[in-house]
């Protein structure tokens, strides 16, 4: 695979702000920074775990849909509001990621677009 393939789940951002949830190029696939948002709605509201389940959910739905699997995640980027709520935030990606156990780093941010994200991850798959 030589071209690019973008993918898109039509949230309203990706034409305003002109990006793809994910990427792939060859063996590569990138994984947009992602939010806990279904349907439009914010998923967990105040609860950091059930934002990043959600959150993870969205990243393995996108590297389906370019043709990969979420054990091909090679790394995650975790941007948290609070650093203190980091074992929720963990457990969540733990029991998602415990077998794969991806490269990741988890950092406190001071805001992200919206005050009621309290989490979001970018991840970059390899596929095989």
């Amino acid at each position: 695979m030589s071209q690019r393939i973008n993918y898109a789940t039509g949230a309203s951002w990706e034409k305003i702000v002109g990006y793809s949830r994910a990427v792939r190029t060859a063996h590569l696939i990138e994984v947009s920074g992602t939010v806990a948002l279904k349907d439009g709605e914010l998923v967990g509201e105040g609860d950091p775990y059930l934002q990043t389940r959600r959150i993870l959910e969205i990243i393995q739905d996108s590297i389906e849909a370019l043709g990969g699997k979420i054990e091909n995640v090679v790394r995650t980027r975790i941007y948290v509001r609070d650093i203190s709520q980091w074992e929720s935030i963990g457990r969540a990606h733990g029991e998602v990621f415990a077998d794969i156990q991806p490269a990741t780093s988890m950092v406190e941010v001071s805001r992200l677009i919206d005050d009621k994200f309290l989490v979001e991850i970018e991840a970059t798959a390899v596929i095989p």
